[in-house]
């Protein structure tokens, strides 16, 4: 029952995520796809984050409580890759929970083959475009009828130069093949394809880039995932985007940005660099034009063997780098 009235309101409160520009048919199929907010009460927090299990291993550390009350109290979201074993349980199991909790769950798709071309440090992903349909088409019958958000391949629309054109073609047709997953299979999940950050492609570039991938079929896009860019610059940037979907293509799109990491702004570095700080919470509205602000990166995961995070591995938790996130050193 609780469901069924959120729903019933949901095409009301969808008005509120409606991106800048918005046309009537932008608004049409925002309203049909309301469901995620209005089926769900907020965002799910994973109680086996990566800074919530070493707050719990480590009790009597000094910075566990910080690290507890600040971070892993916090939603965020959970990334999916080879990492996760069989990918239909582990989805499965992680929004069942959030299900059972009544709050959404947000989901990143890391696995696409060729991952990270340019950056290297998370390099790896399926081994073939038919290993991935097959990864993807589990990841999203996993999710099944029951709400969340799920972003579509961080990095992917950014990595180009790094890419052949007969490797950009066949990443375009894997993206488009996730969205047709997630849109047949998991019929109340926003998704999101990834527009990378303010210093990385130009606005018009990634319209073109997100257009050839099908944003015409997803719910929206994301940005400053892994970076530490401000929310203003980051909502410009996505208005920017619009405009040139608006003009180009004839029609924009929502667009969520990751603030986990961005209450210091950026000092021009990508991989761990210091003195960056945790930023806004998850929210719905973003003001400047962002449908929500979202931590999509866990603070204190390292981005790789570089900077302050000097000899660990992409996505390791690194406890001291949290720490100093959270007060901005």
């Amino acid at each position: 029952m609780r469901r069924l009235l959120r729903t019933l309101a949901a095409s009301a409160f969808a008005c509120l995520l409606l991106p800048l520009g918005a046309g009537p048919g932008n608004a049409t199929t925002t309203a049909a796809q309301a469901g995620p907010i209005g089926m769900t009460s907020g965002f799910y927090t994973d109680p086996y984050s990566g800074p919530a299990a070493w707050a719990a291993a480590n009790p009597g550390d000094g910075r566990a409580a910080a690290i507890r009350d600040s971070i892993a109290s916090r939603p965020m979201a959970r990334w999916f890759g080879a990492w996760s074993g069989d990918i239909g349980a582990a989805v499965g199991s992680y929004v069942g929970a959030a299900d059972a909790a009544d709050k959404l769950p947000v989901l990143i798709a890391y696995n696409i083959p060729g991952r990270d071309a340019c950056g290297g440090h998370s390099g790896g992903g399926a081994g073939t475009p038919a290993a991935y349909q097959a990864w993807i088409s589990a990841f999203a019958s996993a999710i099944g009828s029951r709400p969340a958000l799920v972003v579509i391949e961080p990095d992917s629309l950014g990595d180009f130069s790094c890419l052949t054109q007969a490797q950009i073609t066949q990443r375009n047709g894997m993206l488009r093949g996730a969205l047709a997953q997630l849109r047949d299979r998991a019929p109340n999940t926003w998704t999101y394809l990834d527009a990378g950050n303010p210093a990385w492609i130009g606005a018009a570039t990634m319209a073109q880039h997100l257009d050839g991938a099908g944003a015409r079929e997803a719910h929206g896009f994301s940005l400053n995932i892994s970076n530490y860019f401000t929310t203003g610059e980051n909502t410009t940037y996505g208005n920017a985007i619009n405009s040139a979907l608006s003009a180009s293509y004839g029609y924009t799109k929502p667009y969520v940005v990751d603030t986990s990491r961005n209450g210091n702004g950026s000092n021009g570095e990508w991989c761990n660099p210091g003195g960056r700080r945790i930023g806004t919470a998850g929210q719905t509205g973003g003001g400047g034009g962002a449908e929500m602000l979202l931590w999509l990166k866990t603070p204190g995961e390292s981005d790789g063997n570089c900077g302050v995070g000097g000899g660990s591995a992409a996505g390791q938790f690194l406890p001291e780098v949290a720490y100093k996130m959270i007060f901005g050193y």
